[in-house]
Order: structure tokens, then sequence, then C-alpha cells
């Protein structure tokens, strides 16, 4: 069964097309290394929750959007190492995050249903 890569982030609003640029280039360089797919998503109806939400999780700030993303790998063994290629692949290094990494969280999911 296929593995995922999740991700949620704060990143600032006025930041929305680097962001966006950025996580282009991301994936067309997992997608090299044999990610299936990619998928990023701009919050819009993000609610607020009573004991914990995405907003809260990624100390949102004023001015900032929770993104959600995911890679798609064909297996944990792909991905173990793709990862290694994908962080010392000079196209990843040349580019500042357009975001506060400190507050990115992600893991790794093993994919237990898929309809």
């Amino acid at each position: 069964m296929s593995y995922t890569d999740g991700f949620v982030a704060a990143v600032p609003t006025n930041k929305k097309s680097e962001y966006i640029a950025f996580a282009k280039k991301a994936a067309d360089i997992f997608k090299e290394y044999g990610a299936l797919s990619v998928v990023e998503n701009w919050s819009d109806d993000v609610p607020e929750g009573k004991v914990t939400d995405f907003a809260r999780a990624v100390k949102l700030e004023e001015g900032e959007a929770v993104v959600f993303s995911w890679v798609t790998w064909p297996d944990k063994a792909t991905r173990v190492t793709a990862w290694e290629k994908v962080m010392q692949d000079p196209r990843m290094q040349d580019d500042e995050m357009p975001f506060d990494g400190k507050r990115l969280i992600y893991g790794g999911f093993e994919n237990v249903l898929d309809v």
C-alpha cells in the first residue's frame, strides 16, 4: 500500500504566490524522486475548535492562512530514499521557505484505507 507524508503550516497571506511557487518547485523535485502526487491546499473553511484546531496547531497569527498538504509515495521505502535525495538536492537549498518552518507540522503515515 502507498505511503503519505502530511504537512500543516501557517503561511502569510501576502506570500501566497511565493508559497505556491515554492510548493510547485518542491513538488517537481518530489515527483522526480518517485512521488506519485503532491497536493497543496489553502485554508478556506477552517473552523475554530473547542479544544484544538488547525489554527492552534500551527499557532496561526494575524495575516496568515493554514496550508494542508500531502505527498503520496508508492511505498515507505521509496519515500525514505527520496527524502534523502530531496534534502541533498541543491534546488532545495537555494530558496528560503516563505513561511515559518518552526511551526510546520509534518509526519509520515502508512495508508490503511484508500477508496
